[in-house]
């Protein structure tokens, strides 16, 4: 059905009391690759209990830890076909340090549907608050829904950064892992795209893709061990916006300069001629 964003912006996709423990936490770590060096004691703070500190893109998947399902995309003024659906951006602001357990109340609400023509672009936004009423993070995603668009919306903000006239500062290389997607799957988000091979043939992949999610916590963590000295704790906020597939086993590399008390950020896929993954990346330390 066309979207109708008269009904679409401002819909309340309603409000879910949620939890988390140690091992929630140690699996989404493990599922960004942490503990690839399982006595380096700087992993360790992600994969082993003591000392354990949470990587703050987990708050992407601690609300749907137990969501089993695909995800449905229908709600007032939308009803969208899993498959033309690929995550556009997404960014978290953190109130206060993620605990490494909790129990805590998710409220999300649509607040804005762009028409790009071709696509058409939600965006969600979700607070989250723990038990005593303290606000933990409030997350905001864009949802990029090819063949969608044409129903005569406003186009949106083009949000791009001006990026520094300069070589940047640090290059990181990261190694993703051939199971990387079947792993990241087991916190939440079961989208057959990234794990079966003819769903993703018929979405117009030659094979199953990384969770777009999972890049972002991976490059997060890179960051956060290269320039936060691995404290989680430091990070205030991080957005990027997904430009581009990887394929699990892939090698990322992130360009990062540093800029006005922020680090700009872009990462690509060297191995097919510097493919853009994410772009207009950043973070903010506290």
């Amino acid at each position: 059905m066309p979207i109708d964003p008269a009904l679409a912006v401002g819909a309340d996709l309603g409000e879910l009391e949620f939890g988390w423990t140690p091992s929630e936490v140690l699996l989404y770590h493990l599922a960004l690759g942490a503990g690839a060096d399982p006595i380096d004691k700087r992993e360790l703070r992600y994969t082993y209990e003591e000392e354990l500190r949470v990587i703050p893109t987990f708050a992407t998947v601690a609300v749907n830890l137990r969501t089993y399902e695909p995800p449905k995309l229908k709600f007032p003024g939308v009803d969208i076909d899993l498959a033309r659906v690929l995550h556009g951006r997404q960014e978290i602001e953190l109130h206060q340090p993620i605990p490494v357990t909790g129990k805590a109340v998710a409220r999300t609400r649509i607040v804005d549907v762009f028409d790009k023509g071709k696509a058409a672009v939600l965006v969600q936004q979700t607070e989250v608050t723990a038990e005593d009423g303290n606000p933990l993070w409030t997350a905001r995603s864009s949802i990029f829904a090819r063949g969608e668009g044409g129903f005569g919306g406003r186009r949106g903000p083009a949000d791009r950064i001006d990026w520094p006239d300069r070589e940047p500062d640090v290059v990181l290389e990261t190694q993703t892992l051939p199971q990387q997607a079947l792993l990241y799957r087991l916190c939440g988000d079961r989208n057959p795209l990234h794990a079966n091979p003819a769903f993703a043939r018929a979405a117009g992949f030659d094979r199953p893709i990384l969770h777009g999610l999972c890049t972002y916590g991976v490059v997060a963590k890179s960051l956060i061990d290269a320039f936060l000295d691995g404290d989680p704790g430091q990070v205030r906020t991080f957005g990027a916006k997904f430009a581009g597939v990887v394929f699990p086993g892939e090698r990322l590399r992130t360009r990062v300069w540093r800029e006005d008390d922020r680090l700009l950020v872009t990462t690509t896929a060297p191995e097919r001629e510097d493919a853009p993954v994410l772009s207009d990346t950043v973070l903010v330390p506290r």
